[in-house]
């Protein structure tokens, strides 16, 4: 039976192929090697940190060091020059950071870069989340569950953090928000729709902080409102 924490002889040679097809986004960034040692550490990592992700890995391990390398291009300033970055934390990266993230890549669109990341990953996403989202015309059911990586840290310039409390990563340097927004995980799809619709109104919050303006396009049944006045 194979070990799933050891990256088989087939996976990296999988792996090489993948970094020469990746070799052409980061021409003039990054070289074939750079690429291939990102995409071999990634998988050693997953590998060995946890064996739920023994169904399509490899696939999963080719996205995560895709995200690694496009934050490893920003800090550098190699791309994105001048827009902000933000990375969202929960514990799972199932439910509350992945919808964080699905509100802000919809309305912040390419004027922003964005990450998401857990502390304890699980092997899928909270189904009732992705529900959630779907119906206001936000599609997250591709997203996955993941630890956070330093790349990433390091090319956040606001991390947000909900629920993970001391596991969550401290960077000098980095602007620091802390959302209180319940857990979605056993919670029914009306409960969820609350968390979800806060966790917007908080993502429009941030884009304001930072400058974005928000594109409301193809939201379905869904504005903006508060039960307050401001």
């Amino acid at each position: 039976m194979r070990d799933p924490t050891v990256v088989t002889e087939s996976e990296r040679g999988a792996l090489h192929r993948a970094a020469v097809q990746m070799r052409d986004d980061y021409a003039g960034i990054f070289g074939v090697e750079t690429i291939e040692q990102l995409l071999l550490s990634t998988a050693e990592d997953i590998a060995t940190r946890s064996t739920v992700y023994n169904q399509f890995r490899l696939v999963l391990f080719e996205r995560l060091a895709g995200e690694r390398l496009q934050a490893l291009a920003k800090s550098q300033g190699a791309i994105g020059r001048g827009l902000p970055g933000v990375l969202f934390l929960c514990v799972h990266n199932a439910g509350r950071s992945q919808m964080a993230l699905g509100w802000f890549a919809k309305l912040a669109g390419s004027r922003a870069f964005a990450w998401s990341g857990g502390s304890e990953p699980t092997d899928s996403l909270n189904q009732v989340a992705v529900a959630s989202m779907a119906e206001i015309g936000i599609d997250i059911s591709s997203g996955y569950s993941k630890p956070w990586t330093e790349e990433v840290l390091d090319a956040a310039d606001v991390v947000v953090t909900m629920g993970c409390g001391d596991a969550c990563p401290l960077h000098p340097g980095k602007k620091y928000e802390d959302w209180d927004v319940d857990d979605p995980a056993g919670r029914s799809l009306d409960e969820v729709r609350g968390i979800r619709d806060q966790i917007g109104l908080r993502v429009l919050d941030l884009l304001a902080e930072l400058e974005v303006t928000p594109d409301l396009a193809g939201l379905t049944g869904w504005t903006p409102r508060r039960a307050t006045a401001p």
